[in-house]
């Protein structure tokens, strides 16, 4: 039986390969741009609001910070103990164009020890569960150049 892929949170994201992009809004009164998307009022407390539409947002960005996690999530999340889980890198990008910082885990393979603040990276989607009916997609965050 094959897995139906679901977004973890639907419209936050779009596309696969090349074309896979987070997905955030801009005011049309002050220009401002929100990740995650905002669909009811422009969060800008300087402007008096506008119209938001969905933008694409910027594909690559520099690493502003980074760390890795290395506890088990609590609940909400997928806590069951009989399930792998991993440490993982995650990674704080300020985007290219709308220097917006974005949190988001590095790629599978990608660890602390492959960052350094500044350098460039790029969005790509990934994988955050697989149950046995669902895979469960969200973004990664991949040093550009590397494949994975």
């Amino acid at each position: 039986m094959s897995r139906s892929r679901t977004p973890v949170v639907a419209g936050w994201f779009t596309g696969d390969g090349n074309d896979f992009r987070l997905l955030g809004t801009r005011c049309s009164a002050c220009t401002s741009v929100f990740f995650p998307r905002e669909d009811a009022f422009c969060r800008n407390p300087g402007c008096a609001g506008g119209e938001l539409a969905e933008v694409p947002l910027s594909s690559r960005g520099r690493v502003w910070s980074y760390t890795d996690s290395r506890y088990r999530p609590p609940s909400p999340y997928v806590t069951d103990p009989e399930l792998s889980w991993k440490p993982y890198a995650l990674i704080a990008v300020e985007l290219e164009s709308e220097r917006l910082v974005v949190l988001g885990q590095a790629a599978p393979g990608i660890t602390v020890a492959d960052l350094t603040v500044g350098m460039e990276v790029e969005v790509v989607p990934g994988v955050l569960h697989e149950d046995t009916e669902t895979t469960w997609t969200t973004w990664h965050w991949r040093p550009t150049g590397v494949t994975t």
